[in-house]
């Protein structure tokens, strides 16, 4: 492709996304979450939207420079260590790869499977999860993942204090489920510490334009598109992958797919990332969230982009 041809597919992405963010800035529906106090706090009219394609060059439309509340988006990248250092045999036994079809919180799923997790995107699998890397303390847990989540971003990242605590105060729900995890033989470290661990990785601060790089490296087969570093092996961007194409969006995840044909993970922060295979990430940050937890404006996005672009993978 020539730089011109280059040049006019991302003159025709930029002015598809800006279509999107005046389309789709009115749209009303959705609320903030409010179980966790400060989310509920967030500017509801916040909208960015960025996209990063595996040559490094992102764009950007919007509040793509707020850092929100990665949330439930950080499951996705602490993950991506586990498998480097189990792999994704030893993972899919521990963990699992199956949707449960209830809420991402649901101790109900739990109990259904013998308090066994069936996903790293529940928040059992992701708690479990967190408590498979091999740590020697709480802060050496802490450190290996704040460490990876730097590496996709291609700059250090920092826990919003407000946030931790705001989720440390209400995750009385998150410390039961540990606690059954760990009944039941799938809670590989402390209990507690494993639930802190994984509280204090969703309140990781982060923006629009870092989330694109972050999913960009995925795109990117495990090389981040700006350091040129490469952070996951690529034998493990399959598996990755295929748990946010079967579990991204929970219960909200098939109509995802319907309409997106992405890969795609979203957080109650308002984020939602989406993989395009090769070719980059999409990241739109919308704080007003579905009943399923998903930001409303998030998902009219990737379907509208999706479309326009030609993105989906279930359509070549």
């Amino acid at each position: 492709m020539s730089v011109n041809q280059n040049q006019e597919q991302r003159k025709q992405v930029l002015d598809f996304m800006t279509s999107a963010h005046q389309q789709f800035a009115s749209v009303k529906e959705g609320a903030n979450a409010s179980y966790i106090p400060y989310l509920a706090s967030v500017p509801s009219n916040l909208f960015g939207i960025a996209v990063a394609f595996t040559d490094g060059e992102v764009l950007e439309v919007g509040d793509t420079q707020y850092e929100f509340a990665i949330e439930s988006i950080s499951k996705v990248f602490t993950l991506a260590k586990v498998l480097e250092e189990i792999g994704k045999d030893e993972f899919k036994a521990k963990i699992g790869s199956n949707a449960t079809g209830e809420p991402f919180n649901s101790v109900i799923a739990l109990e259904l499977h013998n308090e066994h997790p069936y996903n790293p995107f529940d928040n059992a699998g992701a708690i479990a999860t967190v408590s498979l890397l091999n740590a020697q303390s709480s802060d050496d847990r802490w450190n290996q993942i704040i460490s990876t989540y730097n590496l996709f971003a291609g700059r250090n990242l920092t826990v919003n204090d407000e946030v931790y605590k705001s989720e440390s105060d209400t995750n009385a729900h998150n410390r039961g489920i540990s606690w059954l995890l760990k009944n039941s033989g799938n809670m590989y470290t402390d209990p507690d510490q494993a639930c802190d661990v994984y509280t204090r990785q969703c309140s990781v601060a982060i923006t629009c334009r870092d989330l694109a790089i972050m999913g960009g490296t995925i795109a990117n087969h495990g090389v981040n598109p700006v350091t040129k570093k490469q952070v996951v092996s690529r034998q493990n961007i399959q598996p990755i992958l295929a748990e946010m194409m079967m579990n991204g969006l929970y219960e909200n995840t098939g109509n995802w797919l319907y309409t997106t044909g992405l890969p795609g993970k979203s957080g109650v922060g308002g984020g939602i990332l989406a993989i395009v295979p090769g070719t980059c990430a999409l990241a739109v940050f919308s704080p007003p969230l579905d009943v399923h937890g998903n930001s409303v404006k998030g998902q009219k996005v990737g379907a509208f982009l999706s479309e326009k672009l030609g993105w989906s993978l279930l359509n070549k």
